[in-house]
């Protein structure tokens, strides 16, 4: 059950994310809201919700890493590999391999999860390789851009006011080439008051991302928070073309279940093409 619960979680969030229901990346993508949580822990920095992106294909693999170390000098370590891709008509796949994450790190071992976003065919998949499923849940109107755009301006509304009052800081960090590809990097600094959250003095998150106007994705990140530990994601092998375009498609000797995995379409999630909350087991 534990790991079922575990697993609903993660899929449960990727889902969200596609969905667009996720966090803003701020203006042009170039750095993230003041309360952008950690995603990237799970390897989905990267190309966050809503946007349609046409007529910039490519593929890339993808490597997450967390270093966190406890008062006693423990450390503990998790990694999230894989691969991305984007067709010229803005369909995507996502490819993430977990290990040392919760129970998988001592019951299951590495698990891959795979994810489609076909915004032609107004679908979203997520495949469980392990039992060849592909569950379906089906887009809203425009991709759930409506709503993304939505949600991206209230969290800029809020970034704003973090700004003024001093609790964010945002700073332009140039223009360099990150695997052969030009990005232009961003540090924020979020800083979480005394007493905020019954800490005896402020903490500070730094997350310094380097985002591509090309590719319009993020290729390199770094967060540190001293509640989590560092975490660094980062694309390459980086190609400018277009993926097969079987990549998109759900493999024939996969079973096509509605719903999000492990909910159901009778919780709304066919229907709305958002994952419900997931279990807490």
């Amino acid at each position: 059950m534990m790991r079922n619960g575990w697993m609903r979680l993660v899929l449960g969030g990727a889902l969200v994310l596609c969905a667009g229901t996720a966090k803003a990346q701020g203006p042009g993508g170039g750095h993230p809201g003041p309360f952008g949580g950690p995603m990237e822990l799970m390897g989905f920095e990267g190309m966050h919700g809503g946007k349609l992106v046409k007529g910039a294909p490519f593929s890339a693999t993808t490597s997450s890493t967390t270093q966190q170390t406890l008062h006693d000098g423990t450390t503990i370590n998790r990694t999230a590999n894989g691969a991305i891709y984007r067709d010229s008509e803005g369909r995507s796949r996502r490819e993430v391999t977990f290990t040392g994450v919760g129970p998988l790190a001592a019951t299951g071992g590495p698990h891959k999860m795979v994810s489609i976003f076909d915004p032609v065919a107004s679908a979203h998949y997520m495949l469980n390789p392990d039992k060849k499923v592909a569950h379906k849940m089906t887009l809203p109107a425009n991709g759930g851009t409506d709503k993304a755009q939505a949600f991206e301006q209230k969290m800029q509304a809020r970034q704003q006011q973090e700004e003024a009052s001093g609790a964010l800081k945002v700073e332009a960090l140039g223009t360099k080439v990150i695997n052969g590809v030009n990005a232009e990097g961003t540090r924020t600094t979020h800083t979480i008051a005394a007493g905020e959250i019954g800490n005896s003095a402020p903490i500070q998150i730094v997350s310094e991302r380097w985002y591509s106007t090309d590719l319009q994705t993020v290729v390199q990140s770094t967060r540190t928070d001293p509640r989590f530990g560092t975490t660094t994601f980062s694309l390459s092998k980086i190609q400018k073309a277009e993926p097969a375009a079987t990549l998109f498609a759900v493999p024939a000797d996969y079973t096509v279940k509605a719903g999000g995995p492990g909910f159901g379409h009778h919780r709304g999630g066919a229907a709305a093409g958002v994952a419900p909350a997931p279990p807490t087991n």
